[in-house]
């Protein structure tokens, strides 16, 4: 397991915490084939040379069967050649990097050892947000959006899709920047949105996501606010910002009051009542993960990664983020999830009074969408 400071950082804990949970599970029901599932945890610190020791220490000196976890893309790639080295099969709950499943695709006995639970490609994030304007932009009001990306690796596939399907909505691009990676200051980035007459900031931030939207809360920016904002998906932002997160709007995998399948609210409330909060996007994801290698080492009876990659590959296993199958080993996105509506299809929360209200897609929405007051 290769989480990020489990110890003090929610994405790292909710990959642990999470796996942790799905593995209690299996052993209160007989473990695998009879036999108990056994957790070691390993903090990559975000860096990618730590990554790749820690990888090591896993597979080389505990000799595990599996490895699931890494939140950022810089680490996956960089134990990728491990991953092939080793032969194990790693399943990962965090990066969204598409160059980890092209690898698959262009040298598959290589690579074919990793799959991506979730969260969906980087293309697929971006893809995601285009399928979400253009089905709700009439319902929210936005005819017109700055498109807002902070300059790190993993939106470059997110900008791609933007710059080549936004426009293709019927709502207008009113301007488009990829801003600086250590961007603190929003009021001049700011200033061109409302020059631009944009009616919403459309984002994709992860490491700048807390000072954008405190600046446009705490000055009342006349426009809305809304993408990808991984921040934002956590349940405890609401108190962590004072506030100032409410009427923002995210993607998420699920929140704990989302009902994406029939084991998405048991699991959050089970999450919650074990370790006193409840989890983001990559504790569903490593959760399910767990369950459905344990589900395929059940039914090919072994987990020798040869085997478990011929039953990942037609496994169809419902989780907590939807129902979890992988595109093929011809596919350009080979042992990624399957993106598609009934599979794994990202949802659009957003903060309303401490909550996180689902406002997309309409059959898991729990309320309407709401104009921040004073736009």
């Amino acid at each position: 397991m290769l989480a990020p400071e489990p110890s003090d950082n929610p994405i790292g804990a909710s990959i642990a915490n999470g796996a942790q949970l799905a593995v209690d599970e299996l052993n209160a029901d007989g473990g695998i084939g009879g036999a108990d599932v056994e957790i070691s945890v390993k903090d990559t610190k975000e860096d990618p040379a730590t990554g790749r020791s820690r990888y090591q220490e896993l597979t080389v000196n505990e000799g595990v069967d599996v490895t699931t976890g890494v939140f950022t893309s810089e680490v996956l790639l960089n134990i990728m050649d491990d991953i092939a080295q080793q032969q194990t099969l790693h399943m990962t709950a965090g990066a969204a990097t598409p160059e980890a499943s092209a690898r698959v695709a262009e040298n598959y006995e290589q690579y074919k050892y990793h799959f991506r639970t979730g969260p969906t490609n980087a293309r697929h994030l971006g893809q995601n947000m285009v399928d979400f304007v253009e089905a709700k932009s009439g319902d929210l009001g936005w005819e017109s959006v700055a498109v807002l990306v902070e300059d790190y690796a993993w939106t470059e596939p997110v900008s791609a899709v933007l710059d080549e399907k936004l426009g293709d909505t019927g709502v207008e691009v009113a301007m488009s920047q990829r801003y600086a990676s250590g961007t603190e200051n929003f009021g001049p980035v700011y200033d061109e949105v409302e020059n631009s007459g944009a009616d919403a900031a459309f984002v994709a931030m992860a490491h700048t996501g807390t000072p954008a939207v405190v600046q446009w809360a705490s000055q009342q920016r006349p426009f809305e606010f809304g993408g990808i904002h991984v921040p934002m998906q956590l349940p405890s932002y609401y108190e962590a910002t004072d506030g100032a997160v409410n009427y923002g709007v995210t993607q998420n995998s699920a929140t704990p009051q989302s009902e994406v399948t029939d084991k998405t609210v048991p699991f959050a409330e089970n999450y919650n009542e074990e370790f006193g909060s409840y989890p983001v996007y990559t504790g569903y994801i490593a959760y399910d993960a767990v369950h459905q290698f344990a589900s395929v080492a059940e039914e090919v009876g072994s987990v020798a990664s040869d085997d478990l990659v011929s039953g990942l590959e037609e496994s169809s296993y419902t989780g907590t983020a939807g129902t979890i199958e992988y595109y093929g080993p011809d596919d350009q996105f080979a042992h990624d999830v399957v993106y598609e509506e009934g599979k794994v299809w990202p949802i659009f929360m957003q903060w309303q009074d401490g909550n996180q209200e689902v406002i997309y897609p309409d059959d898991l929405a729990t309320a309407d969408y709401q104009t921040p007051p004073w736009v």
